[in-house]
């Protein structure tokens, strides 16, 4: 059985679309969208439609480019294949970047490779693709990422790329469907509330314990917390983040199908449950809360107490599987 995150009706939806006649392509690709719920784009925004690794095969690339990007591809949906060397939960990139990193409004990753290099907030300098990559491995994977300049690292970037093909970089536009935006905020958001809806709808994939699914040793539906699951640095664990992935993509299959209020109350559930340490801590979640509180853990409830037990959230050295809290690629980068 390959490990690759179950396609939703969505992406295979959008993946037939690469098939039709290149000048109706963008019509089918939005109307499946809009069709589904999603909005349509608006006029100014870019719109991408990723190539298929179908279409790979039917380039006139070069036959060793070619095997690398599908190397890159291989890696991106089964990423369990570096379990215990880079990876040490049960995610894989898929898991969080659907039907492959292609779909939109579930953080497709074609935008990451013409957006690069660029200046990222979360850890304060200007990052490359690479560099982008390798946050994924420390902080969603809770790992240690490839090399720089591995084969590993080269056919992750190259896949990312060839999702890319065609897109000017640094676009002008803003990229229809980029990232996981959130629905509005309500007012109140409630933990029983989550806690319920997630036993209702999310525990028959996810467990009710929130340990995902495994069979034969691969993961099936990864661990949405506790030690298989990303650590606290990971950008799911802001709730806006989490919000906007649920709703537009969960349950799997039907996407848009929950509320606002539904996907913002499972989010504050789910990231009001423990997990590995975010790597960049200091030893004391006070003085960690001090250097991230104001931006990146502004929207998490790290360091938080959990109303229900008094906890607080991320007061723990717990790593998880691994056995150390930061790789050496989680540095500061001056240019001096």
């Amino acid at each position: 059985m390959k490990p690759i995150f179950a396609y939703t009706a969505l992406a295979s939806s959008l993946l037939f679309t690469a098939a039709v006649n290149a000048s109706d392509r963008k019509d089918d690709y939005i109307k499946t969208l809009t069709g589904l719920g999603y909005p349509a784009p608006e006029a100014n925004e870019l719109v991408h439609i990723p190539p298929t690794m179908e279409d790979l095969e039917q380039s006139d690339m070069h036959p060793e480019l070619k095997r690398v990007i599908r190397r890159g591809h291989d890696l991106f949906t089964n990423t369990q294949q570096l379990r215990g060397e880079n990876v040490f939960n049960n995610m894989n990139c898929s898991s969080c970047h659907l039907g492959e990193g292609r779909i939109p409004f579930s953080a497709p990753v074609w935008p990451a490779a013409v957006t690069l290099p660029g200046f990222r907030g979360k850890n304060d300098h200007v990052n490359n693709l690479e560099e982008r990559i390798a946050g994924c491995f420390t902080y969603s994977m809770n790992g240690k990422p490839p090399a720089y300049g591995s084969d590993n690292m080269l056919a992750l970037s190259a896949y990312h790329q060839w999702l890319a093909k065609g897109v000017e970089v640094y676009p002008e536009k803003p990229i229809y469907g980029r990232g996981f935006p959130a629905p509005e905020r309500p007012e109140e958001l409630s933990y029983a509330r989550g806690e319920q809806l997630f036993s209702d709808k999310c525990s028959v994939c996810h467990g009710e314990d929130g340990q995902g699914l495994r069979v034969a040793g691969q993961t099936v539906f990864p661990a949405p917390w506790g030690d298989q699951s990303n650590n606290w640095g990971a950008g799911i664990v802001r709730i806006n983040t989490a919000a906007g992935f649920i709703k537009n993509n969960m349950p799997l299959g039907q996407p848009l199908s929950l509320s606002d209020q539904e996907a913002w109350d499972i989010a504050y559930y789910m990231d009001s449950q423990e997990r590995p340490q975010d790597p960049r801590y200091t030893g004391d979640i006070k003085e960690t809360l001090e250097k991230y509180g104001p931006t990146f853990h502004k929207r998490s409830r790290y360091g938080q107490v959990r109303e229900t037990d008094g906890k607080v959230l991320g007061d723990h050295a717990n790593t998880g599987e691994k056995d150390f809290l930061k790789p050496d690629t989680v540095r500061p980068r001056t240019f001096e």
